[in-house]
């Protein structure tokens, strides 16, 4: 399929990069393709960043049809525009739109529509130190029908803007408030997907945690309400004594790209990871023993943010004397170097924009 393309007319200021936070700045342009039963995915087009016009009775309003991820391009010291894994993005965007009754796109097309509108909007890709280019890619129900069925109609839209920053305290750690009234997902829910239905349902904890004056919210499984399972937007470790542990992915964790990542540069260190079950009553018991060494979670928005204080039921731990471990350093230093081509990546994560 070709790609039309219609460029701006008007293009926006650049924001200092001094100046950007995260996710309020957004490029020229952006991708959109339609879906319609009978004729498939198709009218792909890069078109200016602006409003889109729906009709009041569109069935995502109502019923919740609605994916997403998140990646990121990055500038590199030559120049080079880059890509983290992408693949790995569009493949669990295939996998949300199975769990939601929405048809799967072509990964390899979408992921040559991204190069394009990465081409097109190539000068918003900022080259301050951590800083880089957001991408947001989602589908949507568009059919206009009151009624409980998959739609009709989809759009697949991609839009970017750029970064720095996703929390205010940067690479310092965060506290987090262990989750013990409500629940995030259980296994055979939507847990394990990027359905924007679980994000909505975790606004009421986390605005909760940050009255408290914490940052994140730290999820128990929804059945026993005793093992932990993620970090508000992230994927989270502990080190354990010579173990590494991460929750095993029982079908309410989300697969962090992230995630895979860690272990798999972790593992090629040589050291110990371990994916399983485990408690919170353990991370308190391992603190209490002077064996919890460090915990930091891991996405896409943050990288690597380090844990240093976690509040339970009124009892609150402090991590690494409040500052972060030297695990996590490690980690934020191999990945953000791999991903800005600054040092080597013999696992061949890093796709270039041509």
């Amino acid at each position: 399929m070709e790609i039309k393309v219609e460029l701006t007319q008007n293009p926006k200021q650049k924001v200092p990069a001094d100046k950007l936070g995260f996710g309020n700045v957004f490029s020229d342009h952006m991708f959109i393709m339609d879906y319609q039963t009978g004729k498939g995915w198709h009218n792909p087009r890069i078109v200016p960043y602006g409003s889109i016009a729906y009709e009041p009775a569109v069935m995502v309003f109502h019923y919740g049809q609605a994916i997403f991820e998140g990646l990121k391009a990055y500038r590199t010291e030559k120049g080079e525009i880059v890509l983290f894994r992408p693949q790995e993005n569009f493949r669990r965007l295939n996998a949300s739109c199975d769990a939601l009754c929405i048809p799967k796109i072509d990964e390899e097309f979408a992921l040559k529509a991204l190069m394009q509108l990465l081409t097109i909007d190539r000068d918003w890709i900022p080259d301050a130190p951590g800083t880089s280019l957001y991408i947001r890619p989602f589908i949507i129900a568009t059919e206009p029908h009151i009624g409980v069925h998959p739609a009709n109609s989809y759009h697949f839209i991609i839009i970017t803007g750029p970064v720095g920053a996703y929390y205010k305290e940067g690479l310092n750690p965060v506290k987090i408030y262990v989750e013990t009234k409500y629940v995030r997902a259980v296994v055979g829910g939507l847990g394990e997907v990027k359905a924007s239905a679980n994000y909505a349902a975790s606004l009421k904890a986390q605005m909760e945690a940050a009255a408290k004056g914490y940052t994140q919210v730290l999820w128990l499984d929804g059945v026993e309400r005793k093992y932990v399972e993620e970090v508000g937007t992230m994927n989270v470790f502990f080190v354990i004594g010579d173990e590494i542990v991460t929750p095993m992915l029982t079908g309410s964790i989300l697969p962090g790209i992230t995630r895979k990542s860690c272990i798999e540069l972790l593992r090629s260190w040589g050291l110990n990871v371990v994916e399983r079950r485990v408690s919170i009553e353990e991370i308190f018991d391992a603190h209490e023993k002077g064996i919890l060494k460090e915990a930091f979670g891991t996405g896409t928005a943050a990288v690597i943010s380090p844990i240093g204080e976690l509040c339970w039921n009124d009892r609150k731990i402090i991590l690494s004397n409040g500052k972060i471990g030297e695990l996590s350093q490690k980690l934020y230093d191999e990945l953000t170097g791999i991903q800005y081509a600054k040092k080597p990546d013999p696992f061949n994560w890093v796709v270039k924009v041509e």
